[in-house]
């Protein structure tokens, strides 16, 4: 009975090492995968810009709204995005008061 009971112990333990590791690569495969979309989208705004600023009779500015619509993007993640961009400048636009009411986004490389 005791024999018994120690193979079964090890065989509990070699099965919860190997769901420990399988746990390990299933966290840092779905880490890599939100890194890899949080810089598609990046790029994807950066790149919008870009060509936004380059074919425009403006200066390119584009509002958070204007954004999200055209993009497909929640507003959390472009404003995110921008932030980790180094290429995208934010502008505060004025309301007649003079505070700010409008956040543009604009790509300056």
């Amino acid at each position: 009975m005791a024999s018994f009971l120690a193979v079964t112990l090890n065989t509990l333990a070699a099965i919860a090492d190997v769901a420990a590791i399988i746990t390990a690569l299933v966290a840092a495969t779905a880490y890599g995968k939100y890194l890899c979309e949080r810089r598609q989208q990046r790029r994807r705004l950066e790149r919008y810009l870009e060509r936004e600023r380059e074919t425009g009779s403006d200066e390119g500015k584009r509002t958070i709204l204007h954004l999200v619509a055209q993009l497909g993007i929640p507003e959390p993640k472009i404003v995110d995005a921008s932030f980790r961009s180094k290429v995208i400048k934010r502008y505060v636009s004025p309301d007649m008061l003079g505070h700010a009411s409008v956040l543009l986004l604009r790509y300056e490389p």
